[in-house]
């Protein structure tokens, strides 16, 4: 069992800004074999340029998307009590500071990639970074990876990713896992952890990223009852759904047994019954009874 992988809860915001939705989707993750869960903290005028809020209503009621700050040390300890990791995305300098009490990682998000203030303002905590590259091309990544070789810091961990909601199995394009490390090696960097922020709700994505590509993450949008304010945009799983997913990706690697050519415990009996090399009859005359 590869114990090193974590899967991650991306809750964004289907918690509809209700304290006991939150609570209820941390249990369900803890349920589902997460070892994460994530928010997300934002302001809308901190998130779109005043023009967008004016002319777009769409906008203006994501305001309603909005994870309360005063939720953030409630959701902290209830997660710590469920066994869970607790991260958040901060989407403005100030929330960094807001969470740094309480979080143990912070996953930047693929939109916010050429912010280098936020990325320096994550640096300085000296906590666990996770970044997510979708949309990105190699310069704005190197460009990230060299801020982190600047600062000498190499507690991050990167996510490849499309940014397409949903993602189809033909856009996601899991290669760019294997350019992701190949990148990291160029620019010195070992142990670093790869994985894959899932956009597409399809099995057969998870399962290839995994068994073909030996993601170390998995960071999967996650939704309750399919009320999420987020579960229209048909990239986030129901429990019963992502359950089944994380069982049996463990199920796959348990599967890898040891490489040792000897029989299994379990086929002791059987070995007796094979045919027997003098006259091929089963079982071996050595265990058959005497006439």
């Amino acid at each position: 069992m590869k114990k090193h992988i974590k899967y991650i809860a991306e809750i964004s915001s289907n918690h509809n800004s209700n304290l006991q939705r939150c609570k209820k989707l941390i249990d369900i993750c803890s349920k589902s074999g997460f070892d994460s869960v994530k928010f997300q903290l934002f302001k809308i005028e901190k998130l779109f340029h005043s023009s967008i809020l004016k002319k777009s209503k769409k906008h203006r009621d994501r305001v309603k998307w909005q994870l309360n700050e005063n939720y953030i040390s409630t959701l902290y300890k209830y997660s710590k009590k469920k066994g869970l990791n607790f991260g958040c995305t901060p989407f403005y300098i100030e929330a960094v500071e807001i969470l740094r009490p309480y979080v143990d990682f912070y996953k930047i998000a693929s939109y916010e990639i050429l912010r280098e203030d936020l990325f320096k303002k994550c640096i300085d905590t000296k906590k666990h970074i996770i970044f997510s590259t979708g949309m990105a091309n190699k310069n704005e990544i190197t460009k990230i990876l060299n801020l982190f070789k600047k600062k000498k810091f190499n507690n991050f961990s990167i996510m490849a990713c499309s940014s397409i909601y949903p993602t189809k199995p033909s856009e996601s394009n899991l290669k760019t896992i294997e350019s992701l490390r190949k990148l990291l090696s160029q620019h010195g960097f070992s142990n670093i952890k790869v994985g894959w922020s899932d956009h597409t709700c399809h099995p057969a994505v998870i399962y290839r990223a995994f068994h073909k590509f030996d993601i170390e993450l998995l960071e999967a949008h996650i939704d309750l009852d399919g009320k999420g304010v987020e579960f229209n945009f048909k990239h986030c799983w129901l429990p019963n759904e992502i359950s089944e997913i994380i069982s049996n990706v463990k199920s796959g690697f348990i599967s890898d047994g040891k490489a040792n050519l000897i029989p299994r415990k379990r086929e002791a009996v059987e070995r007796n019954w094979r045919s027997d090399p003098v006259d091929g009859l089963r079982p071996l005359k050595k265990i058959r009874p005497n006439k």
